[in-house]
């Protein structure tokens, strides 16, 4: 008999694999979670860009801005809505909401 067709080998393999898809998908998740953790207002604000996502912004001084972002600079983000822009502080926003 073949030492490498025996059936616990095969049994082994798969619960072998069943592990290590188990402990990869649980990296990823880890990884996901630590960039979250990582990211500032401008990262979110240019996935929203690169999204094309509906956002709400917060300003320190009790503004809502609401629409798309169309651009995010160094110190600001542009915001659209109903074909006004609006050029908001980055250093004024207090939350984001993505929607």
């Amino acid at each position: 008999m073949d030492p490498f067709s025996h059936p616990d080998l095969a049994r082994l393999g798969r619960d072998l694999r069943s592990r290590l898809d188990d402990t990869l998908d649980a990296e990823q998740e880890a990884a996901r979670s630590a960039a979250q953790r990582r990211s500032s207002i401008r990262d979110r604000l240019i996935l929203s860009a690169d999204r094309s996502e509906l956002v709400l912004l917060s300003t320190a001084d009790g503004h809502l801005y609401r629409g798309v972002v169309s651009a995010v600079g160094v110190d600001h983000v542009v915001v659209e809505d109903a074909g006004s822009s609006r050029y908001v502080s980055l250093s004024h926003i207090v939350a984001l909401e993505p929607r």
